[in-house]
């Protein structure tokens, strides 16, 4: 008996070296309950599968399924051994499925990292200006170029023009201080499209300020070296104010500024659309509009030197027409019409989206105003 014992034990060993357990096989059909029972709930559990295929996994399931008929009902201790013997084997089986997991992951990244080489990422924001994007991302009018385009969101654009300056994306939306300033640094950038962003100058209600001569002894939430940083110069300079005595504070993140709002941290913020509503809406007084100076500041900005290679320059043209047609969709139904995905993307209430200006359209991707930027290269030189 004891050999019949050793003989069935070590056939399930050399089994749990050269296979896993199916626990679907044939092993299932022993005939005492408790052991069916245990494989039952194991098979709930788990779902392991044996890398042995066809005849060869069949013949051994035949094999073991002999002699552990032929072995259990000899001696109860049996019973425990062969509990002992399938918890080896699953430990096995996980152990080899974690390798093939690690197999697995490691072609995934490969997979993923050769299809974000290949396609046209652009940093993105939670504004309004990215809407003509963020539609034909939706609505799949990228997917006719070649790598598709993928959009890397930010919440600050300080973040968009780090990700750019470092090549980890091709393109970004942005305002045409920045852009400048990235190209005087020694980037080279192509102007694809100028956008209808606008900012306007908020006023916390709390601070009593209607009047941009208030400002003096005041704090502003705005981003250095951006256009919120020029119209902060430009206030001061016509309202005839000291500068040391407007005290501009560098917000970045538009969701942490609107916080502040809320807060009554501060006494006066700089917003785009369609944070600008938001504050609006909570009778938040305007100070100063974009618009109301002519000023067209928002501009898509791609590396030059990226986008003269021949499959890049091909993915730009394709891109332009997906930003044409996203843009023309727009127009034709109404921003409201894509409340959802300016929930989504800019993270406000659908009552923001309901309350934002009825007169929103968006132009063809046409480069910037050569006025507008001799506008902000006269600010950069002098500062």
């Amino acid at each position: 008996l004891k050999l019949r014992h050793f003989v069935a034990v070590l056939i399930l060993l050399i089994y749990s070296v050269y296979t896993t357990f199916d626990l679907r096989s044939k092993v299932l059909t022993l005939e005492n309950p408790q052991i069916y029972l245990g494989f039952c709930s194991l098979n709930r559990t788990f779902d392991f599968q044996s890398k042995v295929g066809g005849t060869s996994k069949e013949k051994i399931n035949q094999f073991i399924l002999f002699f552990a008929r032929f072995a259990l009902p000899l001696h109860p201790d049996m019973k425990k051994i062969f509990y002992v013997i399938i918890s080896l084997v699953l430990l096995s089986a996980c152990g080899q499925s974690y390798e093939e997991t690690k197999r697995l992951n490691r072609q995934q990244r490969r997979e993923a990292m050769r299809k974000d080489s290949a396609a046209l990422k652009i940093a993105v924001m939670p504004t309004l200006d990215c809407l003509p994007l963020y539609v034909a991302e939706y609505y799949q009018l990228f997917d006719t170029i070649n790598g598709g385009v993928r959009l890397k969101y930010f919440k600050a654009q300080i973040d968009c023009d780090t990700a750019i300056e470092r090549q980890r994306v091709e393109g970004s939306v942005t305002d045409l201080v920045r852009a400048l300033r990235i190209a005087k640094k020694g980037m080279p950038l192509r102007y694809v499209a100028a956008t209808n962003s606008y900012w306007q100058l908020i006023a916390n209600h709390n601070s009593r300020i209607h009047q941009l001569k208030q400002l003096d002894d005041k704090t502003i939430a705005m981003t250095r070296f951006s256009v919120t940083d020029m119209l902060s110069d430009l206030i001061i300079d016509s309202m005839k104010l000291h500068d040391e005595h407007v005290f501009r504070v560098q917000m970045n993140d538009l969701n942490v500024r609107m916080q502040m709002l809320q807060n009554n941290e501060m006494d006066a913020f700089f917003f785009p659309e369609p944070q600008a509503t938001m504050a609006r809406n909570a009778k938040n007084p305007v100070l100063l509009d974009t618009r109301a100076l002519d000023m067209q500041m928002g501009v898509i900005v791609f590396r030059e030197k990226e986008m003269r290679r021949p499959e890049r320059h091909k993915q730009l043209d394709l891109f332009v027409k997906a930003y044409n047609a996203a843009c023309d969709s727009i127009n034709k139904y109404g921003v409201k019409r894509y409340r959802d995905l300016i929930v989504k993307n800019c993270g406000v209430a659908n009552v923001v989206v309901d309350s934002l200006p009825k007169d929103i359209s968006y132009r063809h991707a046409i480069g910037p105003r050569q006025k507008d930027i001799d506008r902000v290269e006269k600010w950069l030189n002098n500062k």
